[in-house]
């Protein structure tokens, strides 16, 4: 059996789970998400947790066992405390703000970029950094990546967007041209 869909998934206070038609909802203080789940899962309920079983031992079944229990648990995480990224804007006269819940990137391009917060995404800017939060965690990466977009970061000098977490691996430059 799966490690990771063997686990169970403790389900907090404050948090309701419904278990219906193949689709599983989760609703929290941070929102309701809801998922379907594959016919050859089953999501059990018991005493507080839930407990992911796959039907049979077949290879897509067991790529699908844990799959779907950690889908459950990012959801059931993500309706408590919620997700977040963070992103850096570097280089001179790169700028972010946020205006009418959409994020405004002045980047180098000869006119400021909007980036509209899909529901649920929140943004916050502080200094040069970019906060990207919501319930969802494949919605805030996927919002994340494509701020990013707008501008990645450069070799050369390190200009643009990128993760806080992420290392930029720098170029040298041109070496000039040598005297004889």
């Amino acid at each position: 059996m799966s490690r990771i869909g063997r686990m169970p998934i403790s389900v907090p206070k404050g948090v309701s789970i419904d278990l219906a038609d193949d689709t599983v909802r989760v609703k929290g203080p941070k929102g309701e998400l809801s998922r379907s789940v594959p016919r050859q899962i089953n999501v059990i309920t018991e005493d507080g947790t839930l407990r992911v079983e796959r039907s049979s031992d077949e290879p897509t079944h067991r790529s699908l066992h844990g799959l779907t229990r950690s889908l459950i648990a990012n959801m059931v995480t993500g309706v408590t405390d919620g997700f977040s990224r963070r992103l850096e804007v570097n280089g001179v006269g790169y700028r972010a703000a946020v205006s009418a819940g959409s994020l405004v990137l002045q980047v180098g391009y000869s006119h400021p970029v909007l980036v509209p917060a899909p529901q649920g995404i929140s943004f916050a800017v502080q200094g040069n950094a970019i906060t990207v939060s919501g319930a969802d965690k494949e919605l805030v990466g996927e919002v994340a990546a494509q701020v990013r977009r707008v501008r990645p970061p450069e070799p050369y000098k390190g200009k643009g967007i990128k993760y806080a977490e992420e290392v930029i691996r720098r170029k040298a430059g041109k070496a000039g041209a040598k005297k004889k």
